[in-house]
Parts: structure tokens; sequence; C-alpha cells
């Protein structure tokens, strides 16, 4: 396969900065020794530090969460705008988490938009809650996806990239079968070419789901995804630099 994409989310972690920019650090060395490519994406608080720190590395930096508009009364929100300012290159969007705290599928088609024209890449999360027999989680995954791309133009698709997050994976030591991601992989891509074209069997697909340095060459060999969206193992530079030798094993 071609050249795995790796995401650190570290979501609320580390607590201090002394102990993030040692995370930092270790996770830079960790990521040379590879051909990965490796986006970090750390608290806010800590983003324009790190990007200071990091000019000329192989790793880049993504907002975990940013408001579509680039200004206003939003009490305690980051604009899209100065994430660009700190020098981000990806934004999550409609990660799990923050769907819990009540980001909809219409939010995501905003903020997508908005990272695309501030220039940053979005990084799509969809995602069902639970999977039952009669298959309604694909109704799911399908409107996510055609909301939030909605007032995408089809020459930006290739600027997008789709977190597929299994949430009854996350938290877990489970983590989904490779082969039911390559389905969700090939459903994916067939619901955003019905509304672009053959463009949209190009889209970067990703897994994020409780993937650790035992689950991941599998899901990168079988799975029919770019790379990883990766949480847990992404707060210990030894397990991280783990997995990122065995990704880049697969």
């Amino acid at each position: 396969m071609s050249k795995a994409l790796i995401v650190a989310n570290w979501k609320m972690n580390p607590a201090t900065f002394k102990e993030a920019r040692k995370l930092l650090d270790e996770t830079q060395k960790a990521a040379e020794r590879t051909k990965i490519s490796v986006v970090i994406a750390p608290p806010a608080i800590f983003l324009r530090e790190f990007t200071s720190r990091s000019r000329g590395a192989r790793i880049s930096f993504a907002a975990q969460h940013a408001h579509q508009e680039a200004g206003g009364a939003h009490t305690g929100e980051i604009s899209i705008q100065q994430m660009r300012d700190a020098k981000a290159k990806y934004v999550l969007i409609g990660h799990a988490e923050r769907r819990a705290r009540g980001e909809t599928n219409d939010d995501t088609r905003l903020k997508v938009a908005a990272s695309l024209a501030k220039g940053l890449t979005p990084i799509l999360c969809v995602g069902e809650t639970k999977r039952t027999q009669s298959g309604e989680y694909f109704n799911v995954i399908a409107e996510q996806l055609r909301t939030a791309l909605a007032d995408v133009a089809a020459n930006k698709l290739a600027h997008i990239i789709i977190v597929y997050e299994p949430l009854w994976t996350i938290g877990s030591d489970k983590t989904m079968d490779p082969r039911e991601m390559q389905m969700m992989a090939i459903f994916i891509r067939k619901t955003i070419v019905d509304s672009f074209g053959e463009g949209g069997h190009d889209i970067r697909i990703l897994y994020g789901g409780s993937v650790d340095a035992a689950s991941a060459p599998a899901m990168l060999r079988d799975g029919d995804v770019h790379g990883l969206l990766v949480g847990r193992a992404s707060w210990s530079a030894v397990e991280f630099a783990h997995l990122l030798t065995a990704a880049e094993n697969a």
C-alpha cells in the first residue's frame, strides 16, 4: 500500500505543557525513523508552540475542533481562521465525542466548507453508535456523509479525509474486523460517488477505533484504508512508536 497517514488525537492530554513537550519530542523522533506521514492533534492551548517548535519536521498538526465563524460572540470557541494562523494544516470535524456533545450533521457541513475555504484539510469523522441486524447504520453513515459534503465542490473532494469511527469499539479493547472495514470503505466510496461521480473513488479513508500496534497492520493490509486515527495509543511515546513501526511494516 502507499505511505500510510497516522493521525494522533491526544484529546485532553497531557495535563501540562512540560509533559506535552516531552511527548511531542519523542513522537517526532519516532516519526522521523519511519516513512509514515504523522499528524498530531494536540489540545489547542499547545498548538502554536508546537508548530513553532517543529518547523522543518516531517510531522504536521491538526486542530481537534474549531468553530466555522471567523469571529464573533462565541465564548470558549476557537475559529478555523485562528487555527490556521496557529499553523494547523488539518482540522477534525464530527468526531464522535463532539457529536455526543451536540455537534450535528449540519454543523459538520458548515465546518467542512469553512475549513476548505481557509485552506485547512477537513478530517471528517463518521460512524454509528451501534449495529443492528437490520443494517440501519448504513443509512446513518450515508446521511452523515451527504450532509457534511453538501456544500463541497467536486474539485475539492481530494482535499477531504474521511475517518470511519465505529463507536461501539471506541474506549474498548476491540478493534473492528478489517474485512468489515473493507465493506464499510466500499460503502463510503459508493455513497460519495453517487453524489460526486467517479472522483469519489479517490477519497482517502482512515479507520479510527481502539487501534494499537497489534491491530494496525491487519487493518492497513486488509481494511481498504489509507491510514488510522489513533487515540489512546498516541498518548504514550513508546506505544505510538511501536504502532508506527507496525504500520510501516504492514
